[in-house]
């Protein structure tokens, strides 16, 4: 399906109003960054570059949008006919999906014609201020967390197509798993589930509920254990299954009293490797202040899909270069009170300290290269051809390494200054 459409109407009339003048051919370069990064968040996550460059091949003006463009009279005849030609044959550089970003990184830029690269911006910064939001919130419950997995389960608190990219964003940002199918099929992000408190009060009573469960899924499953009384529930689980039950799962209540008091029946009961899952509106603060309790794995919804309350990453695309009528590449900047840019094409890179760990975020435009600085800028796109794609497994594993790079002070929940500073050279 074509994503041609899903833009802003005022892209077009500024394409219709730049051919009429003959500055629509000129080169140009467009610039992702983030002025600050909302909520007092110490660094943000990049997410959803893949999706991207997914969503550029398919930037296409068929006759069903060229036909609705015309009878909804938003461009001209002459503008049609450019768009019914229309193929991005420029380039795209980016940082990776699940390394870190600052404000004023150049998380990605575009280069080509106005033309072309125009079209591209709301597209662009929809998907990427909604993955980076969500993988930059499944980032802090994941340091939350620590070793105890998370599933993502939010699906039913977002619309259904942000679903499976919040679910992708997660697992970037080293969610285990999701409960969205979807995001199983399209990205290969492993899937669980079990059953809700609809399934144990289907049933006559609590046990056949759960004789059936195990009897499909085996006594390895994971039983919802809080639609009654919580204390029979976990007795009737474990004389069905025995020490083989897999899991419980405690979805209301003062959740670390319920899994004290939980874990310790548990144990009373022989059944010393049945794990302790909790789910019930956890963002990154609940999960932390559950650190000291018998928990195994947390399950988490509305806060991750909605970013833990904030729900865009501030990303803006802004062009930074233009050719000049003689022909001449020339940087250009807006000087609004409170949103300046900085122009001129950009280069990035990570400078460490002696120990290794993350000191500055270096961005140049005179073409300085700094020794031993890490370059965060990649080829995506050359000429118009997809190049940069990658596993998602190496986005998943490149989060890990970059979060264990960072000072200790970068992990703190609470609002603050970025965790490194950005200069430019």
């Amino acid at each position: 399906m074509s994503t041609a459409l899903l833009t802003d109407h005022y892209e077009l009339t500024m394409l219709q109003a730049a051919l009429r003048s003959g500055a629509a051919h000129r080169r140009a370069v467009f610039e992702v960054f983030a002025r600050h990064l909302p909520g007092g968040r110490r660094y943000g996550v990049v997410a959803g570059t893949g999706r991207v460059l997914d969503e550029l091949e398919r930037f296409r003006f068929g006759d069903e949008e060229l036909t609705f463009l015309r009878e909804q009279e938003v461009v001209d005849e002459s503008t049609l006919a450019f768009l019914a030609d229309y193929r991005f044959s420029g380039n795209v550089y980016g940082y990776r999906e699940g390394d870190l970003y600052f404000p004023a990184s150049p998380i990605m830029i575009v280069e080509g014609t106005f033309a072309e690269a125009v079209l591209l911006e709301t597209l662009t910064l929809s998907i990427l201020n909604h993955d980076c939001a969500i993988a930059s919130a499944a980032s802090r419950m994941s340091n939350a967390a620590g070793k105890r997995p998370l599933i993502e389960m939010g699906s039913r608190r977002t619309h259904e197509y942000a679903a499976p990219a919040a679910a992708r964003a997660a697992y970037i940002a080293g969610f285990a798993s999701t409960s969205n199918l979807m995001a199983g099929r399209l990205y290969g992000v492993p899937t669980a589930g079990t059953a809700a408190h609809a399934f144990t009060l289907l049933h006559d009573s609590e046990r056949d509920a759960f004789e059936a469960q195990i009897a499909t899924l085996g006594a390895g499953t994971t039983l919802l254990v809080d639609t009654y009384d919580v204390e029979q529930a976990v007795r009737t689980a474990v004389g069905l299954a025995g020490n083989k039950l897999g899991a419980v799962r405690i979805d209301s209540g003062d959740l670390a009293a319920a899994a004290q008091e939980v874990r310790e029946l548990l144990d009373s009961l022989g059944a010393f490797d049945t794990r302790i899952v909790v789910t019930s509106d956890l963002d990154e603060y609940a999960i932390a202040a559950l650190a000291a309790a018998p928990v195994d794995g947390y399950g988490v919804g509305t806060s991750l899909v909605t970013g833990s309350g904030v729900p865009t990453a501030a990303l803006v695309y802004k062009l930074v270069a233009r050719e000049t009528a003689t022909g001449r590449l020339e940087a250009v900047a807006k000087r609004s009170v409170g949103k300046p840019s900085r122009g001129g094409r950009k280069e990035a890179y990570r400078l460490l300290d002696p120990h290794g760990h993350v000191e500055t975020e270096l961005i140049t435009t005179g073409g300085i290269v700094p020794e031993g600085g890490i370059p965060l800028l990649h080829e995506l796109v050359r000429d118009g051809e997809v190049i940069g794609r990658e596993p998602l497994s190496a986005a998943r594993d490149r989060h890990a390494e970059v979060i264990a790079l960072l000072p200790q002070e970068a992990l703190h929940l609470g609002r603050g200054y970025a965790a490194i500073p950005t200069e430019f050279a």
